[in-house]
């Protein structure tokens, strides 16, 4: 019964990526893109592993996914466009597919059979077992995992609080606060304006 489902839910997977490529609509796409992860959580969940199925909804569904919809959403962009360049990039993506497909089969072929384990395993739990390898063995490739992401975070801050053109006006609180009290009136001649001298 698990290998019935584990085929039956990787055909689905399958499915449901080409679908994500051969939709005309860019939000039927990331909606088939959302039921792609869903259906690779309950892959997980077959393999016991529990932790990366719930990790896998939440950040690829709950975050990206769900970004990319708003993300499409919003943007009116003209999608016409794409389709008519669809058909002359078809004969590169078939070809790539291809050569893939014939990689993994001959990865396939030239992996070693393990050995069957005659002596029990001791049971351990999917967390306990990430765990100790991500603060063992890739200790250094986690932290910069997140340093990296750190850097990205400052990065579109940066980008975002930065002025995109300096002769932009924009409103300085400190100078508008610290202004003296006093008003000066100035008779001003039509057509010719006035020129502000900050006494400061």
């Amino acid at each position: 019964m698990v290998y019935f489902l584990f085929h039956f839910f990787a055909a689905l997977i399958v499915l449901s990526a080409v679908a994500v490529v051969y939709v005309s609509n860019p939000v039927y796409s990331v909606l088939f893109l959302i039921l792609t992860f869903f259906i690779s959580s309950t892959l997980f969940i077959l393999l016991g592993a529990e932790l990366i199925a719930m990790l896998v909804i939440i950040v690829y569904v709950g975050a990206v996914a769900v970004l990319f919809l708003f993300v499409v959403m919003m943007l009116d962009i003209n999608y016409s466009r794409f389709k008519n360049g669809f058909t002359k990039y078809l004969a590169i993506g078939l070809l790539c597919g291809v050569i893939l497909f014939v990689n993994i089969v001959f990865i396939i072929k030239q992996s070693v059979t393990a050995e069957l384990v005659t002596e029990p395993v001791p049971y351990v739990s999917n967390v306990i077992a990430i765990g100790n390898l991500i603060y063992t063995e890739y200790m250094y490739i986690f932290h910069l995992s997140g340093i990296l992401l750190l850097i990205s975070i400052v990065g579109a801050l940066v980008l975002t609080l930065r002025a995109k053109n300096s002769s932009v006006r924009r409103q300085n609180i400190n100078m508008q606060i610290n202004r003296p009290s006093s008003i000066k009136y100035v008779n001003v001649k039509v057509k010719e304006g006035v020129n502000y001298e900050d006494s400061n």
